[in-house]
């Protein structure tokens, strides 16, 4: 028995120098799409067929749990929204036009129920951080369990364009914590590249070479590029799982900024191992990595607040929960029979490809009768914030199209009604910017039309209505509130450098927070408009390293949509100056958005604030062994691999073929066109001066990339001989003749190159 009751398998198969395993085809079938009409007709049916059926299996104790939860979670939502609308309506004086009335009583209650739905899964939360869940899942139940050795799991870590360093530097401090787990043959890491760059395509087969040479034989690190690149991360894990899938009863899927303890990956295959019907088990990530005010501020807030969000939802959706599509880890064999995503039909925006594919899966495979669980109490999650607010807003820009476009699929047949929620809260959660955004300027407009005489104090509202934003003002405070009386309460004030440290910490992040509010409000009400008009929405990795804003890209990013808003407030407090109050929280804060967004982005800023103590987070006051050598790894320097490293450097050259594994590509018009474009080469225009197409068709082509290398090498002795003949003031020479007319076939057909 190996520690900690992990019994290590056989080892067979593959040799750990491979580039990937030898492929075991599998399909991975997708359904098409009812439609949300269809979809509603076939739910129907199905409900009048169940009332006929057999009785249902006894609910388990969790699942009635659950049912009882969500009534009082549902009951406590209408509640108070009820008593709110009922506030807002009795209160408001007659307006001359009764429509705008009724659309802004209409808007109150939906914003009043999404404030409050939050506000109450936050007091869930916050009961749960003091006093526990027996129903939830718990590593506490499973810490002692042997891990059988048949239990094989695979790590893949899907990968596009991304920042070679920071990614393998935490991959392999993910590794090394594995190893020390004692559980590092349970498992096989696959790096799946979608990179469209050459340059990082051969920065990322050199670091893939380094991770191997320094993990050892006993570490089986594969690394594969696709070609085709269909379906962006879906795609990927779904083309891992057609070519590897059979090999393994689990897999955890990582994002490219994922850091994982062994302990954390070795507990997540023991709580499957002892819950057979658990399609997926989420862990909860902690936002930990940049220095930037922006992030330590979102980092700040995470641990602080959303903690108590993450386990209210864990409380009320129990084996019903999110799956973010990361740190968390798969039942291969359902996802592949009932997770494969079809494209929505249609014309649009929201159609084709699904982008946001981790909630649609997560429906999909609850509807097969698996599982999907948060487990809230496992450590050694980790993952990065945007480091500055324009990251962040294009993140959501993605996540907002995404979103709305699986609202589409709210009313497929079978679907659990809390994954039936689930789209529609993710939708609500970029819809409710317009709504608010349509919230103001309807109070705008009853203003001007003068319906606010009667009741009006000295401060321009009426005092029920002033009394009502109070109270949504207190919904939205209050979490915060809560998570630091938690964090005092459990006495963790001390990782976050003591109590007077912590309120501070907590004003500043609630200040930049406030102000950033109607930046995000403007620009998520532009993301929404964009998906529903068909705007074109570019699918582009954030960076994992924070740079400095430029005033002039905070300038152009926020400058158009805010200007809007700025001058619609201008004309509006034109025509009634006692509007600047109404307007003054959004105004102010737009006007501030650009210098905002450049301070906040600033690293030297950052630290200067971490240096007094404010927005620490516990990682930073204890530093977990995995992000330690994570971020010591990241940090060091190293000079950037390029694609001409690749032809100049012998061990790198004889990597990327590895990498290829083994492809025939010496046939075909693709490699008659490689063969000319190789003999149009010349000492003027080399190999560095291929376009980056073609450079990424010559990684994909052994047989080509073996000529290119040749030729380069030929053409840098025609310019080494040319320089020394000019040195030594004789005749130029022409070395390498004979190998360079090698390269053209008898009869001079340059079609053909041998």
């Amino acid at each position: 028995m190996s520690p900690r009751g992990i019994t290590p398998p056989h080892t067979s198969g593959p040799t750990a120098g491979a580039s990937a395993p030898p492929i075991r085809r599998a399909s991975m079938p997708a359904q098409p799409w009812h439609g949300f009409f269809r979809g509603l007709a076939a739910g129907l049916a199905g409900l009048l067929r169940r009332q006929d059926a057999a009785p249902a299996a006894p609910l388990a104790a969790w699942e009635r749990a659950a049912i009882t939860r969500r009534r009082v979670f549902l009951a406590l939502i209408a509640l108070s929204t009820t008593i709110a609308t009922a506030l807002m309506a009795q209160v408001q004086p007659p307006y001359q036009h009764p429509a705008l009335q009724y659309g802004q009583i209409v808007l109150f209650a939906l914003l009043f129920a999404w404030v409050s739905a939050g506000f109450f899964t936050a007091v869930m939360g916050f009961y749960v951080m003091l006093r526990g869940d027996r129903h939830a899942l718990s590593r506490q139940d499973v810490r002692h369990d042997p891990i059988r050795p048949d239990a094989r799991t695979a790590i893949i870590m899907p990968i596009c364009n991304e920042h070679v360093s920071t990614v393998f530097a935490g991959l392999r401090a993910t590794c090394e914590s594995l190893a020390n787990s004692g559980a590092q043959q349970l498992f096989d890491v696959y790096v799946l590249s979608d990179t469209s760059d050459p340059d990082i395509r051969s920065a990322e087969i050199k670091a893939w070479g380094e991770l191997r040479e320094t993990l050892g034989d006993n570490a089986r690190i594969y690394y594969r590029w696709r070609q085709r690149r269909t379906k962006r991360k879906a795609g990927n894990v779904a083309d891992f799982c057609r070519r590897w899938g059979r090999n393994y009863r689990y897999m955890v899927v990582l994002d490219a900024d994922s850091v994982m303890s062994g302990d954390c990956l070795v507990n997540l295959v023991r709580l499957m191992e002892a819950n057979p019907k658990a399609g997926i088990i989420q862990t909860a990530p902690q936002a930990v990595g940049h220095a930037t005010i922006h992030a330590r501020s979102q980092q700040f807030a995470s641990r602080v607040t959303g903690r108590l969000f993450t386990l209210g939802m864990a409380y009320w959706q129990l084996g019903e929960s999110h799956y973010w599509g990361h740190n968390a880890i798969i039942r291969v064999e359902p996802f592949m029979k009932h997770c494969g995503l079809a494209p929505l039909p249609g014309r649009g925006a929201l159609s084709g490809e699904i982008m946001s594919h981790d909630f649609v899966e997560a429906a999909l495979m609850r509807r097969a009768g698996y599982h999907v669980w948060l487990a809230t109490d496992l450590t050694g999650s980790y993952e990065q914030q945007p480091p500055n607010l324009l990251e962040e807003l294009q993140r959501d820009r993605r996540w907002c199209q995404g979103n709305l476009q699986n609202a589409r699929l709210i009313a497929e047949p079978g679907l659990h009604a809390v994954h039936r929620a689930m789209l529609a809260t993710g939708a609500l959660a970029y819809a409710s910017a317009p709504l608010w955004l349509a919230f103001v300027v309807l109070g705008v407009a009853l203003w001007l039309t003068g319906g606010l005489g009667a009741s009006v104090t000295a401060f321009g509202l009426p005092i029920a209505v002033g009394g009502l934003w109070v109270g949504t003002l207190a919904m939205l405070v209050l979490p915060r509130v809560l998570g630091i009386a938690g964090i005092l309460l459990r006495s963790e004030q001390r990782f976050y450098g003591g109590t007077a440290v912590l309120l501070k910490s907590a004003l500043l992040e609630a200040g930049l927070s406030v102000l950033q509010a109607p930046v995000r409000m403007v620009a998520h009400s532009v993301f929404v408009f964009a998906a529903l008009t068909g705007w074109r929405i570019d699918w582009k990795s954030p960076p994992r390293e924070a740079e400095s804003l430029r005033w002039r890209d905070a300038a152009r990013r926020l400058l158009p949509s805010t200007s809007v808003i700025l001058g619609a407030a201008v004309a509006a407090a034109a025509v009634n100056p006692a509007l600047m109050l109404w307007m003054a929280p959004i105004a102010l804060p737009l006007l501030m958005a650009v210098p905002l967004a450049v301070f906040t982005s600033q690293e030297g800023r950052g630290r200067r604030v971490s240096e007094r103590g404010l927005l620490r987070i516990p990682e930073e006051t204890w530093t977990p062994a995995v992000l330690r050598h994570a971020w010591s790894y990241a940090a060091r320097q190293q000079r950037p691999t390029r694609w001409a490293d690749v032809l100049q450097d012998e061990s790198l050259f004889d990597l990327v073929r590895t990498a290829m594994g083994n492809r025939h590509t010496d046939r075909g018009r693709r490699a008659l066109a490689r063969r000319q474009l190789l003999l149009d080469l010349s000492a003027e225009r080399s190999a560095e001066s291929l376009a980056p197409t073609e450079r990424m068709r010559f990684l994909s082509e052994p047989q080509s990339l073996e000529q290119l290398r040749l030729r380069h090498s030929i053409l840098r002795g025609q310019v080494y001989g040319r320089q020394l003949a000019r040195d030594m003031d004789r005749p130029r020479a022409a070395p390498h003749a004979l190998a360079i007319n090698s390269l053209r076939p008898a009869g001079g057909n340059s079609r053909t190159l041998h």
